[in-house]
Order: C-alpha cells, then sequence, then structure tokens
C-alpha cells in the first residue's frame, strides 16, 4: 500500500521585525568572534662544521685538498676535492655544503651528505696523504615556535 503526503508550501513570509532581528543577532555573533589570524612565522635549523687547512710557510705551492667525513652511523664516506692555485695557501670548507653548490660533499655514487645527527670523522688529504683531521657530533635538533600577540 502506497501512501502519498500532499506537498505543502508555506506562503508566509518572514515579518520585518523578524528580518531586522535576525540580521542583528548575526551581526552580534560575527562581532563577539575572536579574530584569527595565520602565524607568519617559518623555522629552520641547519647545524654545519667548518674544517680547513693551511699550507702555513706557503712551502707547497698549487695542490689539492681532499676533503673526508666518515658517518659512523651510516659507514658512509664524503668527499669534497677543493684545488688551491698559486698564492692559495689555505682553505676552509663547510660540512655539509648545500647540494646546490657545484662543489658539495657528496659519496662516491653522487649522494649529497646531509647533517643528520650522529658521530663523525674527517681528514683532509694532500698528495693522497692524510695532513689533518678530526671528529665532531651533530647533536639532534628541534624548533621551538612563539606566538606573539600585540
Amino acid at each position: 500500500m502506497i501512501t502519498t503526503v500532499p506537498f505543502v508550501t508555506s506562503t508566509k513570509q518572514p515579518s520585518l521585525a523578524g528580518r531586522v532581528a535576525g540580521v542583528l543577532t548575526a551581526l552580534l555573533l560575527l562581532g563577539a568572534a575572536p579574530s584569527v589570524r595565520a602565524q607568519t612565522w617559518m623555522v629552520s635549523t641547519n647545524a654545519q662544521i667548518k674544517m680547513g687547512i693551511l699550507d702555513k710557510y706557503g712551502q707547497l705551492g698549487p695542490y689539492t685538498a681532499t676533503f673526508v667525513v666518515h658517518s659512523e652511523r651510516t659507514g658512509k664516506d664524503y668527499f669534497l676535492v677543493k684545488e688551491l692555485a698559486q698564492g692559495q695557501t689555505g682553505v676552509d670548507v663547510l660540512f655539509p655544503t648545500d647540494p646546490s653548490d657545484p662543489q658539495y660533499f657528496k659519496t662516491e655514487s653522487g649522494e649529497a651528505a646531509a647533517a643528520a645527527p650522529g658521530r663523525y670523522t674527517w681528514e683532509c688529504r694532500v698528495k693522497g696523504v692524510k695532513a689533518v683531521g678530526g671528529r665532531f657530533v651533530f647533536p639532534e635538533v628541534g624548533n621551538d615556535v612563539s606566538v606573539v600577540t600585540k
């Protein structure tokens, strides 16, 4: 058995007072709402280690300095080769170097180095012989963002 229900429309319009009351209520609610503003802070932390070599008395003339950084956590070696010209006795490098730099620390397969937490050892080879070296640790890093109000 099917029962049909007649469609009923209301022809009654809200009164002018009802419309005004509705608009005032909406304005009151919008005015009381707290203004929300997104934070525009961006934050980043990047650790780098500065390493260098210097021919203290300038006796070598032009030479090639090969920096090797070894990650104890991954076992990977990262290389950066610097050619020092006549009159240039030393060079400082940053590890890791930005991969957009034409000369950056990378593995033999071309993988760029990252500042991953862990222990590292490094050395600089001149004419295939270790000239200097050392070790360092990249710590875990974190960022805090504070909300600044007027």
